[in-house]
This record gives structure tokens, C-alpha cells and sequence, in this order.
């Protein structure tokens, strides 16, 4: 009859619960991972699935009782690690999809919006298509399994511990928010201008002709140059949202230092 003790039935329960906290912690929020037409059964399986993978590499764990305080309070840490990781990836998204708003609400397409289920609200046309073709990139590059590697060796330059995280990781994840609207105007800014000169021209042409309606040619003619401007630049985007996701992943590895900077070395 086999029979376990209590320290040895801890330790084994640590070594798979706290590195699956901080995988599902990521899963939750990470793109691709995250997304909601992805079961959760799928989701908890590939979290289990890599936890049993690297719980024999992981470093010497606490001896923490699993339903201490001190237990308890590094489940919580590893969930906050595993967050911070996947909304580094989950920002770089954002900033995608708001240059799709930008472009599309100077397009005139303001009112074509549909329900996205991941975000749980009204999204714009071209917001939702800039976010599938940078996830297309996404899993092109296999930046999804550079992901995963990235959290795999977190855990080796942040070890599970007692010692408390660092306030500058958390400052770095801030600061990263605000590249959302930067890398967005970045992206927009060439069909931004077109439409500009267009505007000016609209412009132009109703001083000129004041007997036009310009609410009857306007809208058509903003919309057809947008289109026409998206289907030229439309190759460019695809480096442009590799670079991005590039960055991303160069993000969650500094953020990761930036957390251990309290942890002993």
C-alpha cells in the first residue's frame, strides 16, 4: 500500500499549482490563447499539459504550506506575473486595432460596427480586420510559441518565491500602455493624410461650386479613396504589425526583469 505524508503530498502539489497559476494566468489574457471562441476545456488542458512539462526543471521551491498565507499569497503573485506577461501582447493588440478605428472613423465608416464577443462591445469594421490580420502574423511568425518560451523561462529569471515583486515591472507595464495610441497614429498616418488632401479638396470644390451637395458626393468619395489607399498600403502593414509584435515579445522579457529586480539574485 503506498502511503503518502503530508510534506510530500505539499510538494507535489506545489511543483504543478503554482506554474499552472502563472501559465493560466497568460492563457487568460494573452491573445489567440485568451480568445473566447477557444473552450476552456482546451485552454486549463494546455495549461496543464505545460505545467506537467516544466514542473521537473523549475528551481528549489519555497517550503510553503499550499493553504498558508504565505501559500496563498504566492498564488496570487503568480497569477499577477502571468497577467503582466500576456497584456504586454494583449497592449501591442490594442494598438492595432485602434489604428483600424482611426482609419476607419476618418473613412466615414463610423457607423459600421458588429459585436465582438472578445471585447463584449461594439467594434469598428476595420478595427476588427486589422486584429485578424495581425493575428494571422501572429501565428505566422510562431510568435505564440516564442510566447510560451518566453513564460517558460520567466520562471527561471523569476523564480516562484516568497519575496514580493518589484514596483517597476508594474511602472514598465503602465508606461508600455502608451504606445497604444502612439503605434496607432503610426500605422494610420498614411491613409490619415490621404484623406486629409481629400477633405481639402472636398473643401476646395465646394468654394468653388457652392451649388454642390457635398453630403451627396462627399461620403462616397472619402469612402472610395480609403478603400483604394487600404488596398495599396494593405501589403505594408503585415512588417509593420510583425515589427510590432516583435516589440511586444522584447516587452514582456524586460517587464520580467523589471519584477525580479527584489528577488535575491
Amino acid at each position: 500500500m503506498i502511503s503518502l505524508t503530508d510534506a510530500q503530498l505539499n510538494t507535489w502539489l506545489i511543483s504543478i499549482i503554482w506554474p499552472l497559476t502563472r501559465i493560466l494566468g497568460l492563457i487568460m489574457v494573452a491573445p489567440v490563447f485568451g480568445h473566447r471562441s477557444v473552450p476552456a476545456r482546451v485552454k486549463i488542458g494546455l495549461g496543464l499539459f505545460t505545467a506537467l512539462i516544466i514542473a521537473p526543471t523549475l528551481p528549489p521551491l519555497p517550503d510553503v504550506g499550499l493553504g498558508s498565507w504565505q501559500g496563498l499569497f504566492i498564488l496570487l503573485q503568480q497569477m499577477l506575473i502571468g497577467i503582466a506577461i500576456g497584456f504586454i501582447m494583449r497592449v501591442t493588440f490594442a494598438a492595432v486595432e485602434a489604428a483600424g478605428e482611426i482609419v476607419g472613423l476618418q473613412m466615414g465608416l463610423g457607423f459600421a460596427t458588429f459585436f465582438d464577443p472578445q471585447s463584449a462591445g461594439q467594434t469598428l469594421i476595420l478595427a476588427r480586420f486589422f486584429n485578424l490580420l495581425a493575428m494571422l502574423v501572429f501565428l505566422a511568425i510562431n510568435a505564440h510559441l516564442l510566447l510560451l518560451g518566453i513564460l517558460v523561462d520567466s520562471f527561471q529569471t523569476l523564480p516562484i518565491s516568497t519575496q514580493p515583486l518589484a514596483a517597476a515591472g508594474f511602472f514598465n507595464i503602465a508606461s508600455y500602455g502608451s504606445t497604444v495610441l502612439a503605434v496607432g497614429l503610426q500605422l494610420a498616418i498614411p491613409l490619415i493624410a490621404i484623406l486629409l488632401m481629400t477633405n481639402l479638396a472636398l473643401g476646395i470644390l465646394t468654394r468653388s461650386a457652392p451649388q454642390l451637395n457635398i453630403f451627396a458626393i462627399g461620403f462616397p468619395i472619402t469612402l472610395g479613396v480609403g478603400l483604394i489607399v487600404l488596398d495599396l498600403t494593405l501589403p505594408y502593414f503585415a512588417p509593420q504589425f510583425e515589427h510590432i509584435i516583435q516589440n511586444g515579445l522584447k516587452a514582456t522579457t524586460s517587464v520580467i526583469h523589471a519584477l525580479r529586480a527584489n528577488t535575491p539574485g
